[in-house]
């Protein structure tokens, strides 16, 4: 009996060392998603263009379509934005993707250093896309803290946005 109880609370300290180290071993800041999709709305109607920017960002000059999307915007900048059939809704190229490069976009709103509502638009390098619009944009960003209802836009070379977050 006194063999069994001793091996119990050897098991037991045992198991609490390890959960002690396994706690000491995760950051508190560890990485956590910020905001997930699995959809993007693109360019049309009134936000074709520089008339109705979102959040400071204008419109491709184009309506664009988009077939799929998704992507994770994590706590430590992480940012992974994966998009296919993102082409053309209209004229002679319709249905395909004339930009061989997508940048990502990441909206925040933030307290300035004048404790004042503010608003920062961090964008990505360029990431290839194909053809038929198609394309992984997987890269870090500098996340201000804190970055308030973000926003993901997937955008030309030059910054006008052809999908956001939404549908």
């Amino acid at each position: 009996m006194r063999k069994g109880l001793i091996a119990s609370a050897s098991l037991l300290i045992s198991i609490a060392a390890y959960v002690g180290f396994a706690r000491a071993q995760t950051p508190d800041t560890a990485a956590v998603p910020i905001l997930t999709w699995t959809t993007m709305a693109p360019v049309t109607g009134p936000y074709v263009g520089t008339s109705n920017p979102i959040r400071s960002i204008p419109g491709g000059g184009l309506p664009w379509a988009i077939s799929g999307a998704s992507g994770t915007l994590m706590s430590n900048g992480a940012l992974k934005i994966r998009v296919r059939g993102l082409v053309l809704a209209a004229g002679g190229a319709a249905g395909t993707n004339p930009i061989p490069f997508f940048k990502g976009a990441v909206s925040c709103e933030i307290i300035n250093s004048s404790n004042q509502a503010d608003r920062v638009n961090l964008f990505t390098d360029s990431f290839p896309a194909d053809s038929m619009g198609n394309s992984t944009i997987n890269t870090m960003v500098d996340l201000p803290k804190p970055c308030l209802a973000p926003i993901i836009f997937v955008t030309s070379p030059t910054g006008a946005w052809f999908a956001v977050t939404g549908r």
